[in-house]
């Protein structure tokens, strides 16, 4: 059974089903993360949806790169949770499948390409308290072996 975090969901509403990968990127004790400034600023991990016909760790490697403008090395994947929520920049109601994967960013490439994303270096036990979603936050808590915030 995959672990489901945030908002209830409502009876009634129709969720469509939304695939994703993000990487939880440490470089020793700091994580880079992405803040998205629309449509409710928020820091973030870096990642997103899987384009039909798209490979997970290719769609892994695109989003990283258009939100934060970093290659990445992956190491590994750590889990997935679930997330229903209203998604208003596509006008959906997602039940979104989130696959959380432990990387390093090796290279610099430029800056973001995705509108409105900036990359973030932040120490990573703040993160854990800084980042939008509970998710996130739990993932990222059980890498650094601490227990997730309430």
């Amino acid at each position: 059974m995959i672990r489901r975090y945030g908002e209830t969901v409502r009876k009634g509403q129709r969720y469509k089903r939304r695939p994703g990968v993000y990487a939880i990127l440490l470089n020793g004790a700091d994580i880079l993360a992405t803040h998205q400034a629309e449509p409710t600023p928020e820091f973030q991990l870096p990642g997103g949806g899987i384009d039909k016909g798209e490979h997970p760790i290719a769609a892994l490697h695109r989003e990283v790169f258009e939100e934060t403008g970093w290659k990445i090395d992956i190491a590994q994947r750590l889990g997935a949770f679930r997330r229903f929520t209203y998604m208003p920049e596509y006008d959906l109601w997602a039940e979104k499948l989130c696959t959380v994967y432990l990387a390093r960013p090796v290279m610099r490439l430029g800056p973001p390409s995705e509108a409105g994303h900036s990359a973030v270096w932040m120490a990573a036990k703040d993160a854990v308290h800084l980042l939008g979603n509970e998710g996130d936050r739990a993932m990222l808590a059980g890498v650094l072996g601490i227990d997730p915030p309430r």
